[in-house]
C-alpha cells in the first residue's frame, strides 16, 4: 500500500508540473520560397496546460489536451470557423495526445492511468465509446500510418532508451525500428513514410525517414539544435522552432533553416509543439502561458 500511495503521488507530482502553455492559430500562406503567418488567435486562452494540437483532416477543427481543476488533461476541440470549444473527454484518467483516426470515427489518444499505465486508447468524435487498443506498451507518443498500423514512441523503462516501434495491429506483431527517438511524429506528405527525430548524441539530432515500404531508415536533414518539434507543410517544406522564432526548410533543395515572417511574433515564447492542417493554411503552435 505504501509503494502504491508514492506512485500515485508521483503521478500528481507530474501531472501538477506540467508548465502552463495556449495554443496560438495563425493563417498560414507559403509560397514558393517564402513562409509568411499573420492573424494570430489565443484559441485557449485558459490557465494551466493547453498542449499537443492536431487538426482533424476535413474540417475546421482542432483537437488538443487541456488540464481541468483537479490538474488531469482531457480531449477538447476547437472549430476555428465557429470560434467554440467542445470538450470531449471528462474522466478520471489523464487523455493526452489527441490524434484523429485514419477512418476519421474517433480519436485515438494516450491514456495515463493512476497505476503508472500508459495506454493507446479510442474514442468516438463525440468522447464516448472508450477502447483500449495497445495496454501492453508504455506508449508516449503515436501516429497512425493506416487503419491498422501505427509508429509508436514507447519509454523505456529502468533507464533503458525511448524506442520507435512499428506495430501491425491485425497480427499484433511489434518491430522496434531504432533508439533514442524524440516526440515528434509524423506522416510525411505525398509518401508512404513516417518522420521521427533521432537523439544520435548531444548536438546531433535528425529528422529521418522510415519508409513503409521497406522498413528502411534514412536521413532528411538535422533539427535546429536542441530543439525536436516539428510539422511538416503539405508542399515538403518543415517548419521547427528555436524556441522564441519558427524556420523553415525544404530538405530536397535547401540546406540552411530560413526565417517565417510572423505578425506580431510577441506573442512567440517558449514555442514546443506545432502542427498544420492538411489543406496548408493553418499554423497551430504551442507557446508559454
Amino acid at each position: 500500500m505504501r509503494i502504491l500511495m508514492i506512485i500515485l503521488c508521483c503521478i500528481a507530482g507530474i501531472a501538477y508540473s506540467q508548465p502552463g502553455s495556449e495554443i496560438i492559430l495563425f493563417d498560414l500562406k507559403a509560397k514558393k520560397k517564402k513562409v509568411t503567418l499573420s492573424n494570430p488567435q489565443n484559441i485557449t486562452n485558459h490557465p494551466g496546460y493547453d498542449n499537443q494540437p492536431s487538426f482533424h483532416t476535413d474540417e475546421p477543427v482542432i483537437y488538443y489536451a487541456s488540464f481541468n481543476e483537479q490538474g488531469r488533461s482531457d480531449i477538447k476541440s476547437y472549430n476555428y470557423q465557429t470560434q467554440s470549444t467542445t470538450q470531449l473527454t471528462d474522466t478520471p484518467e489523464r487523455e493526452y495526445s489527441p490524434t484523429l483516426t485514419p477512418d476519421k470515427t474517433g480519436v485515438s489518444c494516450i491514456i495515463q492511468r493512476d497505476n503508472g499505465a500508459q495506454d493507446l486508447g479510442k474514442y468516438s468524435l463525440e468522447g464516448t465509446d472508450p477502447y483500449v487498443i495497445i495496454d501492453s506498451l508504455v506508449v508516449g507518443y503515436h501516429v497512425w500510418a493506416d487503419n491498422s498500423h501505427l509508429a509508436l514512441f514507447v519509454l523505456g523503462k529502468n533507464g533503458s532508451p525511448n524506442t520507435l516501434h512499428y506495430l501491425r495491429l491485425p497480427t499484433q506483431k511489434d518491430t522496434v525500428i531504432t533508439e533514442n527517438i524524440g516526440r515528434s511524429l509524423h506522416r510525411i506528405p505525398g509518401e508512404r513514410a513516417i518522420s521521427f527525430v533521432h537523439k544520435i548524441s548531444e548536438g546531433n539530432w535528425q529528422v529521418k525517414r522510415l519508409s513503409l515500404e521497406t522498413m528502411q531508415v534514412s536521413f532528411i536533414i538535422g533539427t535546429l539544435p536542441g530543439h525536436e518539434d516539428i510539422a511538416w507543410l503539405p508542399d515538403g517544406r518543415l517548419i521547427s522552432s528555436d524556441g522564441s522564432k519558427l524556420f523553415v526548410i525544404n530538405p530536397r533543395k535547401e540546406k540552411n533553416w530560413s526565417e517565417v515572417a510572423v505578425t506580431d511574433a510577441a506573442l512567440l515564447k517558449g514555442i514546443t509543439r506545432l502542427a498544420v492542417n492538411a489543406k496548408g493554411d493553418k499554423l497551430a503552435v504551442v507557446v508559454s502561458e
